[in-house]
């Protein structure tokens, strides 16, 4: 025997032994150890062989558990030593064994001490009559599944319900079998034998710490959550993990604890108010250290372990509660998963996780020495040359300069996130805190720009002195005292501070009880320069932000001014979010109109910046637009599809878009004009697919604390509002061929499939172009176009000949609009080319090449369209619906496309 532990202590071996004080007095005092670590230390270690370790040790008294335990932990930290540092075990490897470990004895010494009480009391029962098990939440790091190797472990006792025991004599309250049960627990893991101990077990983490009971009923803890739930228990409940398993797992209330712990721990809002809280959290630690003079402590100092943590977790506190996917545990996964959904830089989340492991390799490496949970550095040399050495350094200065430079980069991180926001006395504060006299104020806002600085004083004053303002929680009064000189200031750098600082103060109002908006913009300045830079450049942004405040955390989004839209990227992830709430009506219908109003957000910001033009972005808010019809379709009919004869088939129905989503000229205030049809022969099809069309309808246009998605007009189906809400295919070719009046052919031109299945909107376009090459008696038509034309005019027209409206008025938008229809309802029998849904640009080009109107004249009536559009957009932007200029500023606009009307519309 001696022999074979000889042979196997080879030079890897001896490098343990050089460096851990621990494993050396392990090996000398039990040999039968060095035989185990002989057997395993080549291979990394899981559950099964711990788990067989503890059963072929047959244990049943207490003191045989206590020994069983021991000697299995033992032998765990032998292998891990040797495999760490001869390199064979990876950080990940080394945590999660060690996790494993912890899971194993808990479940292992709780199953036995539970059966033990059990036997003498009964079953603690629930309100069924069920019995029930303690739940052991690990904390920290156990709970993240990162546990270290000399590690305490933090847990947190939790019993389902009250009640008592089954016993035939003696019974217990719940509160006291579990109490017991805990005590054993505690005692089997933390009491120091003969043999060590397993791991120092700390309950501090508890409600109320160590005045609090040890175990509490998921009632009690629900109470605690509302009633007293701090800040940094959130923080510290991010990382718990019910370690319950095998004959200790109750699945149901695994899940109840889930559902008790969640909403106090991830708001459904955007938490920026969580970075206040934990850089409070953080001083309190620093000041800590400070006192201990712990300068050199890897974990809790400057640039330690805990930064790193606290940058990952602050992330998780703030989104979690709106994206579920960073709902995990462990460090690294977070820092991955943030740089993947480019929350964080992909450089800083590499260097901040190149760093937790540097720095949780070192603590393993002082924790070796004596088994002992220590981060402090070394301070006598043979101890120092030892650290350094095992992490393949030559010596201790070149060691502790690549421990500086990763501590550095972590502070700076860490910095980056936490640092205050400018403090101190703003300059113009004294405006805003109405100290100034008005005569220096007045100057002072004129010599920043501002054209009407009495005015701007007056809204201040009344303001300040309004119930809603001064009812605010201080804590929100202070943050918005200190935006409001920077909002001043943000304004007086925009091209119109008056009505910059206008909306920007409209918006701080809206949003004034919001303290977690208030935290955003206080903690990152760029958002509010963002801010002012958008609200004054249009009213309409403004009025958006305004309406959807949750939009103020995409001025953090470094996407924000990517032009290239992802669309595969957007589909995927609102499939993933819709799928974390499926069958939560209420939370997926707000989950569209968010996805929806972050990505007209982008087009916003994009647009104001310069980067689209009218085309693009007319094309990209259709794009959207189709892609928010199918996703509502989609979850529509996944709570319909049920009642179907094949509810496993697509639906066959689909959704036709006319107007300007047909157009694919949506703007950002446009409604949708759809027409459903469908072509099902099942029995109660139609009357199944008018539901869909109906559900769908209200899902799009209903007003939600999201706001709303779409307001949807369905006029223009067959025989309008007395139609069918959703029409078979045939009904629909049957009307168009007889039954439809021109204009509803006009309609015609601009309308495509956008949503449903592919091949009824094929069937759909093919009837399109069937009917719009139908040949038509040319001075029937024109009669009919221009009868059209005459009754728009008198209802919309501007009756002015100061001002004109870009889109009613004669020579402007739907003239161009109607030249086009008209050539295609006149000439589409005999050019197919015509028939394509293509913009009336292009279409006017095409027209031009088939010799239909002169090129010359429809260049420039192409031109005068584009420009059209785009002062109707810049208009829309700043100054609602009705889009009116002065008429003799487009005189070179209005000619050409008048003149083109005379030309096509001349009688022959």
């Amino acid at each position: 025997m001696h022999g074979i532990v000889a042979a196997a202590l080879a030079a890897p071996w001896e490098g343990a032994r050089a460096h851990s004080r621990y494993l050396r007095d392990l090996l000398s005092a039990r040999p039968e150890v060095g035989e185990w670590l002989a057997e395993h230390a080549g291979q990394p270690l899981g559950k099964e062989l711990m788990s067989d370790f503890l059963a072929s040790a047959a244990a049943s008294t207490d003191e045989q558990i206590k020994r069983a335990l021991r000697q299995l932990r033992q032998r765990i930290m032998a292998v891990l030593i040797v495999r760490d540092l001869a390199g064979a075990a990876p950080l990940g490897e080394v945590v999660e064994t060690m996790t494993d470990l912890a899971d194993v004895v808990t479940n292992f010494a709780l199953d036995h001490f539970h059966r033990q009480l059990a036997a003498q009391f009964g079953e603690p029962l629930d309100n069924d009559g069920q019995p029930q098990r303690l739940l052991v939440i690990g904390m920290g790091k156990l709970g993240g599944r990162e546990l270290n190797v000399s590690s305490d472990v933090d847990y947190i006792f939790v019993y389902p319900q009250e009640g008592q025991t089954a016993g035939p004599g003696r019974r217990l309250d719940n509160y006291e079998f579990f109490l017991r049960l805990g005590k054993r627990l505690v005692a089997a893991l933390g009491e120091l034998t003969e043999h060590g101990l397993v791991f120092r077990v700390d309950m501090r983490l508890r409600p109320n710490g160590d005045s609090g009971p040890l175990v509490g009923s998921l009632g009690s803890l629900e109470n605690y959550f509302i009633a007293q739930g701090r800040e940094w228990e959130r923080y510290a409940w991010i990382k718990a993990r019910v370690m319950n398993d095998g004959a200790n797992l109750q699945p149901q209330w695994v899940s109840a604890l889930h559902a008790i712990a969640r909403p106090f721990v991830f708001r459904k809002y955007l938490d920026y108010g969580a970075i206040n809280a934990m850089r409070g959290l953080h001083a309190q630690i620093r000041r800590e250290v400070a006192r201990k003079d712990m300068a050199d402590h890897i974990k809790l100092g400057p640039g330690g372990i805990r930064e790193i943590e606290f940058v990952a977790q602050v992330f998780q506190l703030i989104r979690g509660g709106r994206d579920p996917v960073l709902q995990v545990r462990p460090t690294l996964e977070v820092l991955r998963l943030l740089a993947e959904r480019r929350l964080m830089p992909a450089d800083t989340a590499a260097e901040l996780a190149t760093a937790y492991d540097f720095l949780r390799r070192l603590e393993h490496r002082l924790q070796y020495v004596n088994d002992a949970q220590t981060h402090r550095l070394p301070a006598a040399d043979d101890e120092r040359r030892l650290i350094a050495a095992s992490l393949g350094f030559t010596d201790w200065p070149t060691f502790a300069a690549a421990l500086d430079a990763q501590r550095a980069t972590v502070s700076r991180h860490f910095e980056g996130v936490f640092s205050e926001p400018a403090e101190g006395h703003h300059p113009l504060a004294a405006i805003w805190d109405g100290l100034a006299s008005g005569d220096e104020a007045c100057e002072r806002l004129s010599g920043l720009g501002f054209a009407q600085p009495a005015a701007l004083l007056d809204r201040l004053r009344a303001f300040r002195q309004s119930g809603r303002y001064q009812q605010l929680p201080a804590s929100n009064r202070e943050r918005l005292d200190a935006l409001g000189p920077r909002l001043i200031d943000a304004a007086a750098a925009t091209a119109t501070p008056d009505a910059t600082w206008q909306r920007g103060l409209d918006f701080l109002d809206t949003i004034s009880r919001r303290g977690a908006y208030l935290a955003l913009l206080q903690q990152y300045p760029q958002a509010l320069s963002k801010l002012a830079d958008l609200v004054g450049s249009s009213s309409w942004a403004a009025d958006y932000l305004t309406r959807h405040p949750i939009l103020l955390d995409e001025l953090l989004d470094a996407r924000i001014f990517e032009v290239a839209p992802d669309w595969h990227g957007f589909r995927a992830e609102l499939r993933t979010r819709l799928a974390q709430h499926q069958g939560d009506t209420e939370r997926e219908m707000d989950i569209l109109r968010e996805a929806h109003h972050a990505q007209v957000f982008h087009l916003l910001a994009q647009d104001i910046a310069g980067l689209h033009t009218v085309e693009h972005l007319a094309d990209r808010l259709s794009e959207l637009a189709d892609i928010m019809v199918q996703a509502t379709l989609d979850l529509c009919w996944e709570k319909l599809r049920l009642r179907h004869p094949h509810p496993d088939e697509p639906p066959r129905f689909a959704v036709i878009a006319y107007g300007k989503l047909g157009g694919k000229e949506l703007g950002f205030a446009s409604d949708l004009d759809l027409v459903y049809l469908h072509d099902d022969p099942e029995p109660g099809a139609g009357e199944l697919y008018a539901r869909l069309g109906q559900r769908m309808s209200t899902w799009m246009s209903t007003q939600t604390p999201a706001g709303m998605l779409f307001e949807v007009d369905l006029r223009l189906r067959p025989n309008g509002d007395s139609g069918m809400l959703v029409c078979p295919i045939d009904a629909f070719r049957r009307y168009q061929l007889g039954q439809a009046w021109v204009w509803e052919h006009q309609a015609l031109t601009r309308a495509r499939y956008c949503a449903g299945h592919p091949a009824l909107g094929e069937q759909f376009e093919a009837i399109r172009v069937e009917i719009l090459r139908q040949p038509r008696d040319p001075d029937k038509l024109r009669d009919e176009v221009l009868a059209m034309r005459r009754r728009m005019l008198d209802e919309h027209g501007s009756r002015s000949e100061e001002w004109f409206d870009l889109k009613h008025d004669r020579g402007g938008l739907i003239d161009v609009e109607f030249i086009v229809q008209y050539l295609i309802l006149g000439h589409a029998h005999r050019h197919a080319r015509l028939c394509g849904n293509l913009g009336n640009i292009a279409l006017l080009g095409i027209a031009a090449e088939l010799g239909l109107i002169p090129g010359d004249l429809a260049g420039s009536a192409r031109d005068a369209y584009r420009e059209f559009r785009r002062l109707q957009h810049v208009l829309r932007l700043n100054a609602g619906r009705r889009a009116r200029v002065e008429r003799a500023s487009l005189s070179q606009w209005i000619a050409p496309v008048l003149a083109l009307w005379d030309l096509v519309f001349a009688a022959r």
